[in-house]
């Protein structure tokens, strides 16, 4: 049954790229991303299903183009990938014969693409399925919002190969379950099933197979409806915030605060609330 849904999911993600147009914005990404949009959401897919979406140095520098020249116009991105598996994580066959300098500058190349997804120009949302393991993980943990379908389990196997977390996941994962719950994933290879990766903090939100790209295409819709200088605001400032002295937090958020009720479209946007004529919050 499991398998079942697993397939159906994949070839739901399937049907619903195919119908996207694509983003001939975006030029010499490697065969192993795919580049499409809908509107004012941009999507970019890990397409290497044949390897589990393993992360190559050619992927990274593709997810790192992709961000670095975003057009515009598009005003979030969703993060999503091909095939049953969200990423297995590094390919291992590309570090076997690194030496430390090299091993230095990949894990800086992996730094610096994740950074532009986390402190990029635009809100990210990754959907993930499958395998999200390794720098598969510490890929999605750079995005801002994790739907995560059932078929999602989460790992950190690298102490059991002899290395160690390379792509910023001793920094952010941290931040999102824990010091004590990643050492017990790279101590003892434990692996975290969907509902338990929810509980955690490892995905805000948790959909049955085959819904998450619809799911996380809503999300993204949604904030792309947006004031832009709010969803500035919130990924670039919002963690700086949390991570200083709180005398500083209050001091920059009421700079903030104040800056983004200035803006014209914040100010039309507070009138025809006033109004009557702005959405207004509803009970779920």
């Amino acid at each position: 049954m499991d398998d079942e849904l697993r397939k159906r999911g994949t070839s739901m993600v399937a049907e619903a790229a195919s119908r996207m147009s694509s983003d001939l914005s975006v030029a010499g990404l490697p065969a192993s991303l795919k580049a499409t949009r809908q509107g004012a959401v941009g999507t970019l897919w890990l397409a290497r299903s044949e390897k589990r979406n393993a992360l190559d140095d050619r992927t990274i520098l593709g997810i790192e183009s992709y961000f670095t020249s975003i057009a515009d116009d598009i005003k979030v991105v969703v993060l999503a990938a091909e095939g049953a598996d969200f990423s297995a994580g590094l390919d291992l066959g590309e570090i076997k014969e690194r030496g430390i300098g090299e091993g230095i500058e990949h894990s800086r190349l992996w730094h610096r693409a994740f950074e532009r997804i986390q402190f990029g120009k635009v809100p990210v949302v990754a959907v993930m399925q499958g395998a999200v393991i390794g720098g598969g993980l510490e890929l999605a943990a750079a995005a801002h919002v994790r739907v995560a379908e059932r078929s999602a389990y989460y790992a950190l196997p690298e102490a059991s190969r002899g290395i160690f977390v390379g792509g910023g996941g001793s920094v952010r994962l941290p931040r999102l379950i824990g010091v004590a719950r990643v050492m017990d994933m790279i101590l003892t290879g434990r692996t975290y099933a969907a509902e338990e990766g929810q509980t955690i903090g490892l995905s805000t939100y948790l959909v049955d197979g085959g819904e998450g790209f619809a799911t996380g295409l809503e999300l993204a819709q949604r904030i792309a409806s947006n004031v832009p200088l709010t969803n500035f605001a919130a990924i670039h400032m919002l963690p700086r915030i949390a991570e200083g002295d709180p005398a500083s937090g209050f001091a920059t958020e009421a700079l903030i605060a104040a800056i983004a009720q200035a803006d014209d479209e914040a100010k039309a946007r507070l009138n025809d609330f006033l109004e009557k004529r702005g959405p207004k919050v509803k009970r779920v």
